[in-house]
């Protein structure tokens, strides 16, 4: 019976092995170009540019013949009548393009600043993926350092625990220090608790963005590049104003609709048209009878162009007053997006200047707190120091070093907005990147 139990723990370790060994070591760099390939919302945002792209080709081929074949034909009795706009015919080709349109060109432009404005909009959703996937990679690192820290504490804390309570058995402590022992105790398990939890939610949203298991992703922390130095005089607003996605966006949309209103102002403009057409005739359908004799053929073309002269049209004049004030709404619109972006921008400069303080505030505080656990075991070791001063510096040291950690992490979140308004987001997470 032993030797089977001895064989189960033996069977179940090296299965827990080997599947650790089938763990997947992802680097940030890799697990965002996953992120990149995997995400819906980056697809949605290339559709969108197929999309926009398409309506611009499909303006600009007005310019080019566009041919259509075809049959008309039908029983006629009497007269032969048009059947859908064209006389009976056994065979029907029409050609017709645009040739000058004032309009159409401006609604074609028009149609090119919408794609490129969706261009704009796909790196700026190719950016919230990288922005996603560095914090949750950077969270989740934390609290995975957090969960070994704690694991420490807690075998510490069970360890004060258990000598308090042989203390207070010999008489030479308190019932009031076990409490606090074991309220100790509680603390390190409370935020094992949270530790736990935020893991296994960061896990698994870092699984949803890359699409590998949650039990194959092993983080490599070494893999995050150091954060870049803010130049603390330098004003970062323009250069935000320079690279931002959403910026440019707006200058595109407002630039499309400055060229949609002149098309609908221009559409009062005249116009010319290109137009072909073929008709092969029947006999059976009474030309003859309506022709002088011999005059009618079988065969016939008709080529030339069409000029449109607009005289009055009080409803295209209403539609290209309401495109104007529309082109003047999307104006004000990309000047409040600058004006906006700007200022966000600056307050996050500042923001990421007292953060880097307080990290380093933070930071200090933990090494003092730690060189107060070693001069407490020190004095305990000597004799001169109580067992209660090296737990309540134990404790002091612990806390220390979760605001430290949080301290960093809001650095860290910071910098990476500020870098992402400066169009130098990418470059940081992607180093390795072809150009």
């Amino acid at each position: 019976m032993k030797l089977r139990v001895n064989v189960f723990f033996l069977f179940a370790t090296v299965l827990l092995a080997g599947l650790r060994l089938h763990a997947e070591t992802l680097s940030l760099e890799r697990a965002i170009r996953l992120a990149l390939a995997n995400s819906t919302a980056s697809a949605i945002a290339t559709a969108d540019v197929q999309r926009t792209f398409a309506s611009y080709r499909e303006l600009r081929n007005n310019y080019l013949p566009q041919l259509t074949a075809g049959s008309g034909l039908g029983y006629t009795y009497g007269y032969p009548l048009t059947i859908q706009g064209s006389p009976p015919a056994l065979v029907n080709v029409v050609a017709n393009s645009t040739v000058f349109n004032p309009a159409q060109q401006q609604f074609m432009n028009a149609a090119k600043a919408d794609w490129h404005a969706s261009e704009f909009q796909g790196k700026d959703q190719r950016n919230t993926v990288i922005q996603d996937v560095a914090l949750t990679y950077a969270e989740l690192a934390k609290w995975e350092a957090r969960l070994v820290r704690l694991q420490d504490d807690e075998a510490e804390a069970q360890k004060m625990e258990q000598a308090v309570t042989a203390r207070l058995e010999e008489g030479i402590d308190s019932a009031m220090n076990l409490n606090k022992a074991k309220l100790t105790a509680a603390r390190v398990r409370l935020h094992q608790a949270e530790a736990r939890g935020s893991v296994d939610v960061l896990r698994r949203h870092l699984s949803t963005l890359t699409g590998l298991p949650v039990s194959s992703i092993e983080l490599a922390t070494e893999t995050i590049p150091a954060l870049p130095p803010v130049a603390t005089k330098e004003d970062l607003s323009e250069r935000a104003i320079a690279s931002s996605p959403a910026v440019r966006f707006a200058e595109q949309h407002s630039l499309a609709e400055a060229m949609r209103a002149t098309g609908e102002h221009r559409a009062l403009y005249p116009s010319l048209d290109f137009s072909a057409q073929y008709a092969r005739f029947s006999t059976f359908n009474n030309y003859t009878r309506y022709f002088p004799q011999g005059t009618f053929q079988v065969d016939n073309a008709t080529i030339g162009v069409g000029l449109r002269i607009p005289i009055f049209n009080a409803s295209q004049r209403a539609r290209a007053d309401a495109a104007a004030a529309e082109s003047l709404k999307s104006k004000k619109q990309a000047e409040a997006t600058r004006n906006q972006v700007s200022e966000e921008t600056l307050k996050l400069q500042r923001a990421v200047e007292q953060l880097a303080a307080a990290r380093e505030v933070a930071a200090l505080e933990y090494q003092l707190a730690q060189s107060g656990v070693e001069a407490a075991q020190t004095r305990l070791d000597a004799g001169t120091g109580g067992l209660h001063d090296l737990v309540d510096a134990r404790g002091q040291a612990s806390e220390r070093y979760l605001i430290s950690q949080d301290a960093d992490f809001e650095y860290q979140r910071a910098r990476l907005n500020l870098l992402r308004a400066t169009g130098e987001l990418e470059k940081w997470a992607l180093p390795n990147a072809t150009k």
